[in-house]
This record gives structure tokens, C-alpha cells and sequence, in this order.
């Protein structure tokens, strides 16, 4: 009762990282609450799916096994999550800001009248006084997101309907084992009880995945070009230096959205979150959306034009110029070096 929850997103039997970081994270905050973590996994031949969760610090993990419940639709996991917190009645539901989370995630928060905020950039503990009201509500869940575009940042609370429900992009919370040998329990539900049998109406006949083009959550080096770059040819440098780096190249949504680059490699807010141990920013100036999807990089290089740009602030490094003078010196150097 009362506890913190996180739904587990799987591909087949694996636990997604989204999953993983926001059971880091739910450890946190079920700790600042003094109450139990909890994970909900459905799927189908989900045996030994819990010894990829506990380590996380997970003291329950519901388990729902069922043929129909992977590949993921809709109307069964809404069914499960809905009915499940009805009887558990938790105070937080975390989920992961993907494709599953983004429908999953309203379903369940409209039919329990509980709201939800979407893309979370940090999760708090902390109190909130309505003056007007004269009540001051203690623990309540803070949801920090980018607001306006990304002009002001918004703290969003949910004081009276619980769960207080997020999502959370992956890439955002970190990702940290706490315990190999942390022993927790395992609830395997009976499906039926929860799930309707018309709720199995949607059947997925044929399913196609394709993999990721690039790594660039994982690349320990990423070069990454904004508007400043000039041209779809002058973002083609970045490429040649990743070469020579062993790098993944991303860029900032100017630069995606002038065309220089493809949506996919887009870091920011509205993008994927980083944390290389080296972040090379070529002609980017900074905005807070950007910021927010590389900040926790170990060095940050900046190569810009304008010594005023606000990414100079965060930046370890500075190489004032211009990218068309400074990239081509940096691609001649390693390629020399690198023989």
C-alpha cells in the first residue's frame, strides 16, 4: 500500500534501460518516503525476469504471464496497471517517455482521474503549501520538466489524486545496481483476474524491428553540430572527425531542423540524453533544451564563433573560431596522430 511503482517495459524477456534507470531512481525516492519499490512485468515466458530487476533494489516485482501479453497492446497492460493500483493503491507510478509509456501511461492516469506528467527531467521529494486553502501536503512526488519550449522550467505537483504518475525519457536518470543479492518477492497474478478476455481483440499477426542505426546513448564520444554549422556539407565534417575519433555524431534541433541531420540523432529535451565522457559541441549555442540532453558529459568542448554563446558557460573547453577553420585542423591532427 502506498508504495512507489515502476511498470518494466520488456523486448521479449529483457528489461528495458529506461526501466533499469527508473528503478534507480524509485529506489530514491522509496527511501525519502520510507516505503517499498515495486515493478510490474508482463509479458509472456517471463521465468528468471525478476533476477534482472532485483538487483535494482526492487522489494516486490508483480509478475503477469500470460501468451497475449507480448507483443505490447494497448488494452490488457491499461487493464493490468489499472486494476493492480486499484488494489494496491500506490502513491507513485513511474514509466518510461517511450512509444509503450506515451500510450500506456494516459490510459491508466484518465481511468484513475490521477493526472500524469510527461517527460520528466528530474523526480523530487518535497512539501507544498496552498495558502489558500491554509493545508501544507507533506511528500508529495515533484515533476520538473522544461515548460514554454524550454523558457522556464516547471515543477508540477498532484496533491489530492494518487498515483502521482511520470515518464521519464531513458537516458534522463542513471542507471545503478545496488545490491546483486538483494532479495525481494515475487507475485505471479493470474491474469484473468485482471485482464479481460475481450481486451485480447487487437492479436499482432506480423512484427518488424529495426535495429538503431547508430549508438549514440552508449558512445563514450559524441561530436555534435547545431545551426551554427552552416550547411548540410559543412555538417558532413562532423562525420570525417567522428571517424577518426571512434565517435557517434548528434546534433541540436536547429541543426534537424535546417535539414543538416536526421531526427534520430537529435540531443535535447525533445531529443535523446547523453553522458559521454567527451562531448564536442561544433557550432551549437546552447539553448536549455540542448543542455538538458548532455550536461552530465564527463568534458565538454565547445567550437564556436561567438564567445558569448551559452554553452560556453558549461563547456571545460573553449575553441573560439569558426567550425569551417577549426574542424579540418582537428580532422589533418588525429588522422596525422592516429597513424
Amino acid at each position: 500500500m502506498n508504495n512507489v511503482f515502476v511498470y518494466c517495459e520488456l523486448e521479449g524477456t529483457t528489461v528495458a534501460d529506461v526501466s533499469l534507470e527508473l528503478l534507480t531512481k524509485g529506489r530514491k525516492l522509496a527511501n525519502q518516503l520510507n516505503c517499498q519499490l515495486e515493478a510490474i512485468v508482463a509479458g509472456s515466458a517471463l521465468k528468471g525476469v525478476d533476477k534482472q530487476i532485483l538487483p535494482y533494489g526492487v522489494d516486490k516485482v508483480h509478475v503477469f504471464d500470460a501468451p497475449g501479453l507480448f507483443p505490447y497492446t494497448s488494452l490488457p497492460h491499461a487493464s493490468i496497471l489499472i486494476n493492480l493500483f486499484k488494489e494496491e493503491k500506490p502513491q507513485i507510478c513511474l514509466m518510461g517517455a517511450t512509444v509503450i509509456g506515451r500510450d500506456l501511461g494516459p490510459r491508466v492516469s484518465s481511468a484513475l482521474t490521477s493526472g500524469l506528467t510527461a517527460d520528466c527531467t528530474s523526480l523530487e521529494i518535497g512539501s507544498h503549501e496552498d495558502k489558500k486553502a491554509g493545508v501544507t501536503y507533506e511528500n508529495l512526488l515533484y515533476q520538473i520538466r522544461p515548460a514554454f519550449g524550454g523558457n522556464i522550467v516547471a515543477t508540477i505537483i498532484n496533491p489530492e489524486h494518487r498515483p502521482q504518475m511520470a515518464t521519464v525519457r531513458e537516458g534522463v536518470m542513471k542507471k545503478e545496481i545496488l545490491d546483486e543479492n538483494y532479495q525481494g518477492e515475487i507475485i505471479v497474478h493470474d491474469v484473468a483476474k485482471y485482464v479481460p478476455e475481450t481486451d485480447y481483440v487487437v492479436k499482432v499477426i506480423d512484427r518488424h524491428v529495426e535495429k538503431a542505426k547508430h549508438n549514440l546513448k552508449g558512445a563514450p564520444i559524441v561530436i555534435a553540430g547545431g545551426y551554427g554549422m552552416g550547411s548540410k556539407e559543412n555538417f558532413d565534417m562532423l562525420y570525417d572527425l567522428a571517424k577518426e575519433l571512434h565517435a557517434e555524431v548528434g546534433a541540436s534541433r536547429a541543426a534537424v531542423d535546417a535539414g543538416f541531420c536526421e531526427h534520430d540523432r537529435q540531443i535535447g529535451q525533445t531529443g535523446v540524453t547523453v553522458r559521454p565522457k567527451l562531448y564536442i559541441a561544433c557550432g551549437i549555442s546552447g539553448q536549455i533544451q540542448h543542455i538538458a540532453g548532455m550536461q552530465d558529459a564527463g568534458i565538454i568542448i565547445s567550437i564556436n564563433n561567438d564567445e558569448n554563446a551559452p554553452i560556453n558557460t558549461i563547456a571545460d573547453y573553449v575553441i573560439n573560431g569558426t567550425v569551417e577553420e577549426v574542424i579540418p585542423k582537428m580532422i589533418k591532427y588525429y588522422k596525422k596522430n592516429s597513424k
